[in-house]
């Protein structure tokens, strides 16, 4: 929450204990949770291949290419090695099936046929990936090649941080076919190879989706200089969330650790009632909270009693990310007043930051005074002015701010 362990004064056993060197754990909404050397550059393997599929599928929707466009695989593309989708010289497939020999099996030679199919060449390709990063806000991103490899002929200066590629996550998953790819696991694909249709079968490296029930993808990388890494997702139905870990300790730890981020999350996220009164009324039929009552300016001594205008409503939060504070601001009053109205606002923060804001609506009906009892409070006024008594109620504020209750701390 872009505060240091130590200035929060939280102890080890409250934070995430995992093993990668560069971390870090953002929702959809964009909040980090927590992370760990997230703007250090490193080498990021075939995590790479997130933008070159985000690239692939811009120029689709830009009308540059289709889904069902044809993929030649040259034998540049075949010859790449390492992690591979089993793609041959000279077979032919649509870019659909192109991107999921790329996502699955994290195939380098079908990065560098997409490559070649939609950007022209490697190199224009390399150069729309890097003007990507920059549109999307990567600060430390460097992209040499399609596929992540970074050793050898691929040597250079092509890295990231585990920020960006949270980043480049987060824009990937809002695209439905990167999200059903990168979710489906395992699978077959058919290509053309020597005019023939050939089924391949696709072997997915993310074993996140075996070991974790609120998985839903993304992606693998390994090289000896990115270690053990991964981007993954997550969501709980309540919640998506992206766990990105490089250079974990093993291949296995990584989804581990991928795990291990979420589950601290989703264990931190409490759900917070807004209205807490030590005071309840009858409202439309049902017993509600009065958490505040606002004075009307008409009379001497009366105030209308006011409640949330959804009493039930709560808001999960982050509890570790402090209490939460309230302030109210009341409608001047002088008319009649029915229930429901409108008659203030309060506005709710955690670390002075809002995270709700409801109107306050009456629960009762008051009507202003008539022209009789105007006159008798124009003369019971006129004579507390001179003895320096209130001539009108105070509005006040009865709703709490229970302390947030850190569930580790227990």
């Amino acid at each position: 929450m872009g505060q240091t362990v130590d200035a929060r004064g939280l102890s080890v056993a409250q934070c995430p204990s995992i093993d990668a060197e560069y971390a870090l754990v953002m929702d959809e909404n964009g909040t980090v949770y927590f992370e760990r050397n997230a703007e250090s550059p490193t080498q990021i393997a075939s995590i790479t291949k997130i933008m070159t599929a985000v690239v692939a599928l811009d120029a689709v929707d830009a009308g540059e290419t289709s889904l069902d466009a044809p993929v030649f695989v040259s034998e540049a593309a075949a010859a790449v090695g390492e992690s591979s989708a089993g793609l041959q010289a000279g077979d032919v497939m649509d870019l659909e099936t192109a991107l999921k020999a790329l996502l699955v099996p994290s195939g380098n030679d079908a990065a560098v046929a997409i490559a070649e199919a939609v950007g022209g060449g490697v190199e224009p390709f390399v150069e729309r990936m890097n003007a990507k990063a920059a549109e999307l806000g990567c600060t430390d991103t460097v992209y040499e090649n399609p596929h992540g490899l970074d050793y050898d002929q691929y040597a250079g200066d092509l890295h990231s941080t585990a920020a960006d590629v949270a980043t480049v996550v987060r824009h990937a998953m809002k695209n439905d076919l990167f999200r059903s790819i990168v979710a489906g696991g395992s699978t077959d694909i058919a290509v053309t190879r020597g005019g023939a249709e050939t089924t391949i079968h696709l072997e997915s490296t993310d074993g996140f989706l075996d070991v974790y029930e609120h998985a839903i993808g993304v992606k693998t990388g390994f090289t000896a200089l990115a270690g053990p890494s991964f981007a993954g997702a997550a969501d709980n139905g309540d919640r998506e969330l992206y766990a990105i870990v490089i250079h974990s300790s093993s291949e296995a730890q990584r989804f581990e650790d991928a795990k291990t981020l979420c589950e601290w999350v989703y264990g931190h996220l409490v759900s917070y009632p807004l209205a807490n009164s030590p005071e309840t009324t009858m409202y439309e039929g049902m017993e509600v909270p009065v958490v505040a009552k606002v004075a009307h300016e008409g009379w001497i001594d009366k105030t209308v009693n006011a409640t949330l205008s959804d009493p039930s409503a709560s808001i999960d939060i982050f509890d570790l990310n402090g209490n939460v504070s309230q302030t109210t601001s009341f409608e001047k009053l002088d008319g009649d007043v029915r229930a429901g109205d409108k008659v203030g606002t309060i506005t709710f923060k955690q670390r002075n930051e809002e995270i709700a804001t409801l109107d306050l609506v009456a629960c009762e009906d008051l009507d202003a005074p008539d022209f009789f009892e105007g006159v008798g409070i124009w003369w019971d006024r006129l004579f507390r002015g001179f003895s320096g008594q209130p001539q009108s109620a105070q509005s006040v504020t009865l709703n709490e701010t229970p302390l947030v209750i850190d569930k580790t701390a227990e």
